[in-house]
């Protein structure tokens, strides 16, 4: 019988772990299919405080994860398959094999930006290519660069990059955007945004980092090539909730519903959550250990008064 459980293992899962284990709690952490999150993709990380000269994602996310071990946490590799949180204690499935029970759990699962298929583009994230302005803007100053989709969360990303950027080339499979009016025609308004409609991304130009991007127009076919230095998609990012489907309140895009923010208690006692799995505004890595962080306190103080 566990005290808590950890599901997930980025900033948020590193961060509960680290101030569960300093409660006494003994957690233990499912480091899941990526140990470290989304971060062990990036290269420098220049945004997370206490690092003047920046530092590499993974070295962050490493740094985290001995952190909370020397504090006692205990970690367990393995891919959560299984939850059930009907009933007490709660039950969790590893690698549908291993069957664990915990009077608490945290899920820190994070969420995944979805990227366009392109060949090589895994390959060369942190190289050019990203899925968040925010975090990888600055890198890009005086360069011409290029960000795919069409909603929101593009027109917010191109005019964030403009304020580092050469031009900002807009890349939509369509002549039409799902964005608001509003967003939308603010960005049409910034002169260093371009626009590329009926338009798909087709190749990544490049050995070790980027250096052109070939654009396919759909109507046309025809192709070329842009010298772009640097690529965002911008068209979204689904929560890892699979498993948590009917166990606890999910909204409709898959993220899970918190009914008490800043509060991290979901909807089912005993079960927190936090970071990306349940913040789709911020999605930032120190966003993610401030939610982990409170996950924690409140799990300890809700063991406490169920003891």
């Amino acid at each position: 019988m566990e005290n808590t459980i950890i599901i997930g293992s980025g900033p948020a899962g590193y961060t509960a772990a680290l101030y569960s284990a300093r409660a006494n709690l003994s957690p233990l952490l499912i480091d899941g299919p990526q140990p470290g999150g989304q971060l062990t993709t990036t290269t420098l990380v220049e945004n997370f405080p206490g690092f003047p000269e920046g530092i590499q994602g993974p070295a962050l996310m490493e740094n985290m994860k001995k952190q909370a071990e020397n504090f006692g946490t205990r970690f367990k590799t393995g891919y959560v398959t299984k939850v059930d949180f009907q009933t007490h204690p709660f039950k969790i499935t590893i690698d549908d094999v291993e069957l664990l029970e915990a009077k608490s759990v945290i899920i820190a699962t994070g969420a995944s930006a979805k990227y366009g298929g392109v060949p090589r583009e895994m390959e060369l994230i942190g190289h050019g290519i990203s899925a968040c302005a925010t975090c990888d803007g600055f890198f890009f100053k005086s360069q011409d660069i290029g960000v795919v989709g069409g909603g929101d969360s593009a027109m917010e990303e191109a005019l964030f990059l403009t304020k580092f950027a050469k031009t900002v080339t807009l890349v939509h499979r369509r002549d039409e955007f799902r964005a608001s009016r509003i967003m939308l025609e603010r960005a049409q308004k910034n002169p260093k945004i371009q626009w590329l409609t009926n338009s798909l991304v087709t190749e990544l130009l490049g050995d070790r980092d980027l250096t052109g991007v070939k654009v396919k127009n759909v109507k046309t076919q025809t192709e070329q090539v842009y010298p772009w230095t640097g690529l965002f998609f911008a068209i979204g990012h689904v929560p890892n909730t699979q498993i948590f489907k009917n166990q606890i309140h999910l909204d409709d895009q898959g993220y899970i519903i918190l009914p008490h923010p800043p509060r991290t208690q979901t909807n089912i006692e005993g079960v927190f959550a936090a970071g990306d799995v349940a913040d789709h505004y911020y999605r930032q890595a120190i966003s993610a250990s401030g939610m982990g962080c409170m996950a924690a306190i409140e799990t300890e103080r809700w063991l406490a008064s169920h003891a």
